[in-house]
Parts: C-alpha cells; sequence; structure tokens
C-alpha cells in the first residue's frame, strides 16, 4: 500500500514538469527522443509513448514481453523503436527514424500498470525544414560554419559539432562541465574554432581551417542546453578552385565590358536587347499578384530599381540596398513587396497586394550615374476588374513571348 501511495505523488508532481524541446532538421536519418526512468517500477509495466493530438494516440508501447504495436498509429509504422533493455536500464528513450514536418508535436512518455499510470516526461519534438547551405571554394584560409540559438546559455551548455558522412564523427565539442569530451577525428584536429564568449551570445558557429572537398557534406550543431536537445543543420561545400587562366580570362572580360559601356554601345545593346514585354492574367479576386522581371545585367549594390504603372506613378522603389518609402506613390502604399537580395539574383519581380484594374507596369533599373541597365514592361490584366488604363495594348502581344 505504501509503494502505491508513492506512485500516486510521482503522478502528481511530474505532471507539471515542463516539456524537453528537441530540434532536428527534416530529412535526417533518426532523432532520439529523452526519457530517463530511476524510480520504482510496477509489477506488470508498459511504457508508453503517445500524443494526445492524434487518433490513435499511441506512438510506441513496450511491455515486458517485447514491443506492442497493435493499436500504433499508423505514420509512425517500421520507424520507432526502443532499446531492448528499456525496461531493466530504466531508460525508456525512442528512436524516430526519417523525422518529417508532420511529426513535430507534443510527445508523452509514460509508464503503468493495471492499476495507475506515470508520466515520466514530455517532449516537444521541432522538425525544421531549414538547413543552411555553405560554400567556399577549396585553398580559402577558413570557412564558418553558422549555428546560433538564443543568448545567454547556462554554463552547463554542451556543444557537440558532428559529421554523419560516410560515418558518424565528432568535429568539434564545446563543454564547461569536468566530463570527458568525445574524441576528436584526426581530420578536424587543429582545424576547427569556436568564439570564446559563445554562451553570452549564442553564436555557436565553427571555424573550420583550410576546407579541402573532402570536408563536403553534411554537418550537425547540437546544442545540449538543459534538457533541451536543439539540432541545426548546415550542408557544406568546398568547390574546386578555379585555374589561374580564367580569372585571368574573366579580369579581361571586366575590362573589356567597362570599356565598351564608357563609349554607351553597351547600354544601347542593354536597352534594345533586354525590353521585353510580359503579359499576366489574373481574376478580380485574387488577394496579391507577381509582376515578373529578371535580369542577368550586373547590378551593383548601389543600383536603383523603379517600378511604375501607365500613369507615370511610382508603384515601388528600391535603392542602395532597400526599398525607398518616401518615393512611393501614395496610391500603392502599402501593397508592394520586392524579394530580398534581388540585386544578387537578378529577380527584381514585384509583388501587388489587391490588384484594382487592368495596366502596364514598367520595371527599370538604372546605374548610379542614372543610366538605364534594363527595361521590362508587363502587362497585368485583371479579369472583371476594368478595362486597361494605358501601355500596350494587349493585342499586339499575341506574337511577343515572355523570355526565360
Amino acid at each position: 500500500m505504501k509503494m502505491l501511495v508513492v506512485f500516486v505523488i510521482l503522478l502528481h508532481v511530474s505532471q507539471h514538469a515542463l516539456a524537453v524541446v528537441v530540434e532536428v532538421n527534416e530529412g535526417e536519418n533518426y532523432i532520439l527522443l529523452p526519457c530517463l526512468y530511476s524510480d520504482y517500477v510496477p509489477d506488470d509495466p508498459t511504457v508508453m509513448w503517445t500524443r494526445n493530438d492524434l487518433d490513435p494516440k499511441d506512438v510506441h508501447l513496450r511491455g515486458e514481453g517485447g514491443d506492442d504495436l497493435r493499436g500504433q498509429n499508423q505514420r509512425y509504422s517500421g520507424r520507432t523503436s526502443m532499446s531492448p533493455d528499456a525496461l531493466d536500464a530504466g531508460d525508456f528513450s525512442l528512436t524516430l527514424t526519417t523525422p518529417e514536418l508532420n511529426d513535430s508535436g507534443s510527445y508523452t512518455c509514460s509508464i503503468r500498470n493495471q492499476i495507475n499510470e506515470l508520466r515520466v516526461t514530455d517532449i516537444q519534438l521541432q522538425v525544421k525544414d531549414q538547413q543552411v547551405e555553405v560554400k567556399v571554394e577549396e585553398r580559402s584560409e577558413s570557412v564558418i560554419l553558422p549555428c546560433k540559438t538564443s543568448p545567454d546559455l547556462p554554463k552547463d551548455t554542451r556543444v557537440e559539432w558532428t559529421r554523419s558522412e560516410p560515418e558518424l564523427v565528432i568535429v568539434h565539442e564545446f563543454s564547461n562541465v569536468s566530463e570527458p569530451l568525445k574524441k576528436q577525428d584526426e581530420r578536424y584536429c587543429g582545424r576547427t574554432m569556436m568564439n570564446e564568449d559563445l554562451l553570452r551570445t549564442g553564436d555557436l558557429s565553427l571555424t573550420l581551417k583550410y576546407p579541402t572537398q573532402r570536408d563536403t557534406g553534411g554537418y550537425i550543431c547540437t546544442i545540449y542546453r538543459g534538457k533541451d536537445i536543439l539540432r541545426q543543420k548546415v550542408v557544406l561545400q568546398v568547390k574546386e578552385p578555379f585555374p589561374f587562366w580564367i580569372k585571368a580570362l574573366l579580369v579581361l572580360l571586366v575590362l573589356l565590358v567597362i570599356v565598351v559601356a564608357i563609349s554607351g554601345g553597351f547600354l544601347f545593346y542593354f536597352r534594345q536587347h533586354f525590353m521585353s514585354v510580359y503579359k499576366v492574367e489574373v481574376d478580380s479576386v485574387v488577394e496579391s499578384l507577381q509582376l515578373p522581371c529578371k535580369t542577368t545585367a550586373f547590378l551593383l549594390k548601389d543600383a536603383k530599381v523603379e517600378w511604375k504603372d501607365s500613369e507615370n506613378r511610382k508603384v515601388h522603389v528600391y535603392q542602395s540596398g532597400s526599398d525607398q518609402p518616401g518615393e512611393q506613390d501614395d496610391f500603392y502604399r502599402r501593397q508592394t513587396e520586392m524579394k530580398r537580395n534581388l540585386l544578387k539574383t537578378g529577380d527584381l519581380s514585384l509583388t501587388l497586394k489587391q490588384p484594382k484594374a487592368s495596366d502596364t507596369y514598367t520595371c527599370t533599373a538604372y546605374n548610379k550615374d542614372g543610366n538605364i541597365l534594363m527595361k521590362k514592361q508587363v502587362v497585368l490584366k485583371v479579369k472583371g476588374g476594368g478595362g486597361f488604363r494605358g501601355g500596350v495594348c494587349p493585342a499586339a502581344l499575341q506574337s511577343q513571348h515572355p523570355p526565360a
């Protein structure tokens, strides 16, 4: 009877424990949901992993006779496992293979018998679809693999950088506690370092010196923050450097472009070759649409991009790396948006919210001296939204084909 009372008290306390947060990127081989138990194990026990937002809610069940997966939710079929000696060792951790976005949710690890049920821990699993890609040229002095989290981390936070291809190896490890660190793979000895004040800043990025093509692959930054386990993936691609003669040729081509541009012929070519027309048709009930405008012209950071309508009103202005709302016509206030890093990608497309009527829009790119580098028109036809206010007649566009 005394054991039964203790068991009920433990149930009451554990239900108020905070959930452990575990993060992982979609596409990883597996993720471990931790659940350690050191108290009294009742007779005829069953360890249960459940998700209350599912029907059925069972993720994995393990009894003294082994796994019982008859009532398992089918989305986890063949993807869960526990240690064979889980009940004897008190390690009820669950391994979930190939985590997917819809695996995100709150998981409960419990143990029960025929009389009572004890909640051991709650796990908040977050499966993310983002991964960082880093490219660097071989023979570079170093490359930074980014990994950032919230600042002011606890002093007992441990950070582990690993690489799982072709086998799991330790790339770098940080810990303030006295426990021994795992052995760093010899390929990375003397080539890795992390920031000194990483716990204060939350910047857990890894600097890898003298990257080679053998370093190409996926790296995992694992953060052990108290009971939380956070993971971020970085994919590193080390490219073979350009031969010297190719670099020299590129320099000569750039010089040639500058000379031709100064003479005026280059600008004339751009204006004639890149002047083109797009045609976009949408229903009048659409909430937003994209007016396409892409260019292969080389745009410097001080370039200016300007969108105008057929009435010569400024629809959107982008210059010196940011939007210029002060130049925008009040009619289009808070109705437009352009992509980030547009000068790098050459994608100058404009998102227009709540289009009111058909119109012709012009996208123009200027250099710092005000010379036109590129000019394109987009004819917007809003079905049921009125006629054209000006610009190119749609009938004249039937023979036009939008460039790729």
